[in-house]
């Protein structure tokens, strides 16, 4: 009952028109950067209950990234929301066409546990930016994050555009039951699945966020090898590598994995200490369940070439590093969200794309190497939702880049602008006058039709680049319009005088 009486007041909000103002937006925004600003302590307590996750990776990853990208947001809130002028032909040329955005309604966004407020937040920025009402569904399974942004939220936002429902797999399914004009949906690509077919039920636009085993591949080449390998294992640990975007395998030649294993002994042991189980410093498995499965898969592994610490009590397993991985070895059927690192020797470049693209497409493809060229067909041999060489997990960072996946990864982009496009619908507009001359061109469409009228349209709506007018040039392009034809007025006066 109580999501459904959200829903309706969301509405019946969003129908009064009250989002659509663009400095109502402003405003809640400020007031989002406000609640997180003021709270941060709160919010990296409730990471450390979910998670134990480190204060800095809270601070870094989560708190930070949320407040730069209001931030923003709020400089080219403006520049998002005005009419987007395009581009015309002859005869259209005295007409106003504009792309304009437009919110779709009321949005459901549904997060997920590993990233709790980032992965529920950034859309949410977008979606306020965008002028929707928003009906937010945190995960169930980072319950103290949930709790507080449900008791923050209407504390800081406008309690009638904005609410927070709580609750478990039977909330969030009652929630797909009912009328949404947009789902962003963050998660497995199980869940993933069930969710696209609810959207489909109503028609729903969505944008489906989701995982995949995202490749590594490091050539001879790489360089610097402890820059190169200390990137990968950092990217790898964050979160105890429950990142969809970590590296989830290695692919290499066997003299590059010796190298790995060698200096991944001596990083390791600066990140986390000689014995590599100073946990302070690494987040624990989010639950008993998650826990029994990475232990399971360790259990099963007889080729730890480095790591295998675990503390049950704690949740918390250490960096592990598995060799002589073999394609049809279980831990790569699945994304491994821990912090476990398989390596799979490859021969050659050539082997390692081939490689990728036996499998489902993943969110993001690594790449280590100096040589161009490897990079370069890497990008273009391969299909991922991005792409990073030589570093991992950066590439997130720059919220000019639009993140989201493709095929099994998933579909739909955000991060920044691309947040504030996807919970908008870009509406075609053409605003047409009266002009007599256009009048005169354009009523060759009439009745009665003829082949000369046909041949005449044809020959004015043909596309030709230089014909079409770049809407920085229409002031030109009427001054002239409108001299050449004072001049035919003036030459048609002259030879009625004389």
């Amino acid at each position: 009952m109580e999501s459904m009486t959200a829903v309706e007041k969301a509405r019946e909000t969003f129908n009064s028109g009250r989002t659509r103002d663009v400095n109502f937006r402003r405003d809640q925004l400020k007031k989002l950067y406000k609640l997180v600003e003021e709270n941060g302590p709160l919010l990296v307590e409730a990471l450390e209950k979910d998670l134990k996750k480190p204060s800095f990776e809270a601070n870094m990853i989560e708190i930070s990234y949320i407040l730069n990208d209001i931030c923003g947001v709020l400089h080219n809130l403006d520049k998002y929301t005005a009419p987007e002028k395009v581009s015309r032909t002859l005869v259209t040329a005295f007409d106003d066409a504009f792309i304009l955005n437009e919110p779709y309604g009321v949005v459901l966004i549904i997060g997920t546990w590993n990233y709790p407020l980032m992965v529920c937040l950034i859309p949410m920025i977008g979606a306020i930016a965008a002028g929707n009402t928003v009906i937010l569904k945190p995960s169930e399974i980072a319950p103290y994050s949930a709790k507080l942004m449900a008791e923050l939220i209407p504390r800081y936002l406008d309690k009638s555009c904005y609410h927070v429902i709580t609750g478990g797999a039977e909330i969030t399914e009652k929630l797909l039951n009912m009328k949404f004009d947009y789902i962003f949906f963050t998660g497995s690509q199980s869940v993933g699945k069930k969710v696209h077919q609810a959207a489909a039920k109503h028609l729903t636009p969505i944008t489906l966020e989701l995982g995949g085993k995202s490749p590594t591949y490091i050539d001879e080449t790489v360089g610097d090898e402890k820059y190169a390998f200390r990137r990968i294992l950092w990217a790898k640990m964050v979160n105890a590598g429950q990142t969809c975007v970590a590296p989830d395998y290695i692919l290499c030649s066997a003299e590059v994995a010796g190298k790995f294993v060698h200096y991944a002994s001596e990083i390791l042991s600066q990140f986390y200490g000689p014995n590599q189980v100073n946990w302070t410093d690494i987040a624990c498995i989010v639950n008993d369940k998650h826990f029994a499965r990475l232990n399971s898969i360790l259990k099963r592994c007889d080729n730890i070439a480095l790591g295998g610490k675990i503390d049950h009590e704690k949740r918390c397993i250490g960096p592990t590093i598995l060799t002589n991985v073999k394609a049809e070895d279980d831990i790569m059927k699945e994304e491994i969200f821990g912090p476990i690192l398989p390596i799979v020797v490859v021969e050659s470049l050539d082997e390692a794309i081939s490689f990728i693209n036996q499998r489902p497409k993943p969110l993001t493809c690594y790449v280590f190497s100096k040589n161009r060229q490897v990079i370069q067909r890497i990008l273009t041999e391969t299909s991922s939702g991005s792409v990073c060489a030589n570093d991992a997990l950066v590439h997130l960072s720059i919220d000019s880049l639009p993140f989201g996946g493709v095929g099994d990864s998933g579909f739909g982009i955000y991060h920044g602008k691309s947040t504030f496009q996807t919970f908008s619908h870009q509406k075609s507009v053409l605003i047409r006058g009266y002009s007599p001359i256009l009048e005169w061109v354009s009523s060759k469409r009439y009745p009665p039709y003829s082949e000369s009228n046909l041949k005449r349209l044809q020959r004015i709506l043909k596309k030709r680049q230089f014909i079409d007018i770049d809407p920085s040039w229409q002031g030109f392009f009427i001054f002239l319009l409108g001299a050449w034809t004072l001049y035919m007025a003036q030459h048609v006066f002259r030879e009625y005088l004389n």
